[in-house]
């Protein structure tokens, strides 16, 4: 279930700076024998999982924060003031430019996933349920990053794809930490759904 070494690699790679793909030669790609003979379907199937359950995560979130996040969701929880990676591409774009749209995309999501559970287990440490969805999602997310990784590298000879990361919430008040998650998860449902339309038609068998 880890992601694989040189994926690792990429994560550590935290620099604010605008992503973008670097083409490599064949040489700076691990085996290809890192791919399994299933990678699409295997693909297809994480982002669907991540759209169903992307909203209900959402929801339940805003329960185990409490007021005034329950009621003033829409107020508090509006991510027009934090960054989230541009998502451009749509059905008709390259596949190349899909693939690594949605690498920087998810990229950022585990990162970002990873800031959330930390302040979780710290405020609420109680929230079983909420915790064990957010396990859940990183889990698959680092699934879904080793999978488009391999894909981008076997296809496409692209091996590092730099990242612009959000802020971290270390320092910042319980309110802070609990509005930020809410923001992040809020843009997180509304593009989600956008990238499962976009990436698995060119997911579906040739």
């Amino acid at each position: 279930t880890g992601v694989v070494p040189f994926v690792a690699l990429l994560l550590l790679q935290r620099r604010p700076v605008a992503g973008r793909a670097l083409l490599v030669t064949g040489s700076g790609c691990p085996s290809h024998g890192l791919c399994r003979s299933n990678v699409q379907e295997q693909t297809r199937r994480q982002v669907a999982v991540l759209n169903a359950t992307a909203q209900e995560l959402f929801s339940l979130y805003l329960k185990c924060q409490g007021e005034p996040f329950s009621s003033e969701s829409d107020k508090l929880c509006n991510p027009a003031g934090i960054f989230f990676p541009a998502f451009r591409v749509n059905r008709t774009s390259e596949r190349k430019e899909v693939m690594v749209a949605m690498y920087k995309l998810f990229a950022f999501l585990n990162a970002s996933l990873g800031n959330i559970t930390r302040d979780q287990e710290e405020l609420n440490p109680m929230a079983k349920e909420l915790l064990e969805r957010l396990h859940n999602t990183t889990k698959t997310t680092r699934g879904l990053i080793s999978n488009l990784t391999c894909l981008l590298c076997k296809n496409y000879n692209i091996f590092q794809v730099d990242v612009r990361y959000g802020d971290s919430s270390k320092g910042k008040s319980a309110f802070r930490k609990k509005q930020q998650g809410c923001q992040v998860l809020r843009k997180y449902v509304q593009v989600i759904g956008q990238a499962a339309r976009v990436l698995l038609p060119h997911l579906s068998p040739s």
